[in-house]
C-alpha cells in the first residue's frame, strides 16, 4: 500500500468518525423525543476533527485546516461545558 492510499484511508476514517456523531445524536434524540446532544456526539466530533485536521495538514489545505481548527475549539469547549455541568450536578 502506498503513502497516498494510507492518507486516503485516514481521511475516510476521519470523515466516518465525524459523520457518526450525527447518527449518535439522531438516535438519542429519537429515544428522548426531543433534540439531545449526548456526550458521545462531542467525542466523535473531536475524534473526527483531529483526524481530518491531520489529513488537511498532510494535504496542505489552509481552508480545510482553519475549518477543522475552529471546529475543534468549539467541540472542546462544548465538551468542557458538559463535563463541568455533570461535575456540578454530582456535587449538589
Amino acid at each position: 500500500m502506498d503513502k497516498e492510499i494510507i492518507w486516503l484511508i485516514i481521511g475516510f476514517i476521519g470523515q466516518a468518525l465525524f459523520s457518526a456523531r450525527f447518527i449518535v445524536q439522531w438516535l438519542k434524540s429519537e429515544r428522548e423525543k426531543k433534540s439531545v446532544f449526548p456526550i458521545a456526539f462531542w467525542y466523535f466530533s473531536i475524534g473526527g476533527g483531529v483526524t481530518l485536521l491531520v489529513y488537511a495538514v498532510y494535504r496542505e489545505d489552509p481552508v480545510f485546516i482553519v475549518g477543522q481548527l475552529s471546529g475543534l475549539l468549539i467541540y472542546f469547549r462544548n465538551l468542557y461545558f458538559v463535563v463541568h455541568e455533570r461535575k456540578n450536578l454530582s456535587i449538589e
